[in-house]
């Protein structure tokens, strides 16, 4: 199943990502990135807990040592996912494929379906979608779209400890339920 789902609120909707310490510092102490984010390269947002989770290894993995969590305006999100295009040809989005590449190489946004992950890393039934911006549109995700940012890597880690010790509780995070799109970017998406 193919749908969004992530944590939101009226205000903004939560994305992840995992950085190197001093990276994850500086834009605790900016309110957004900073020194050591590289506005030149591609960087890959994630609206899925369990998916980055998986993706860092509980935050174990070189330099993914710290999971921040970015509140970003629902007008910035929603722009992002209206360039998207995805990683893997998809004859019902593109005539061919020489039409997907053009647009893959020129465009600010990609976007690929993976397998979600629950908080033991187990796989889900349903995808979750991870995001890849570049150019202009990360520019504007560092200087506009930012609403906050919030270090969640104690977090994981103790989602971590908890399962090594075969705990039956694990802690609470905020639920993910499914984001809403317009039938525009759900054309976009392939999810119609």
């Amino acid at each position: 199943m193919k749908k969004i789902f992530a944590n939101f609120d009226l205000e903004g909707i939560f994305v992840y990502q995992a950085f190197k310490p001093e990276i994850a510092e500086e834009a605790l102490r900016l309110g957004t990135f900073g020194k050591g984010f590289n506005l030149e390269r591609m960087t890959w947002i994630k609206p899925s807990f369990g998916w980055m989770l998986y993706r860092s290894g509980y935050a174990t993995k070189h330099r993914q040592e710290r999971i921040l969590k970015i509140k970003l305006s629902h007008a910035g999100f929603q722009a992002i996912l209206f360039q998207g295009v995805p990683t893997v040809f998809d004859r019902n989005l593109f005539a061919t494929e020489l039409d997907w590449q053009k647009a893959l190489n020129q465009g600010d946004v990609r976007y690929q379906w993976d397998p979600d992950r629950n908080l033991r890393l187990h796989k889900l039934e349903r995808r979750a979608i991870q995001l890849g911006i570049r150019g202009k549109t990360v520019q504007n995700y560092v200087d506009k779209w930012i609403i906050g940012i919030e270090d969640v890597t104690a977090l994981a880690q103790q989602i971590h400890n908890a399962i090594a010790h075969k705990m039956s509780e694990l802690p609470l995070v905020p639920e993910e339920q499914v984001y809403e799109v317009s039938p525009e970017i759900a054309k976009i998406l392939g999810l119609i």
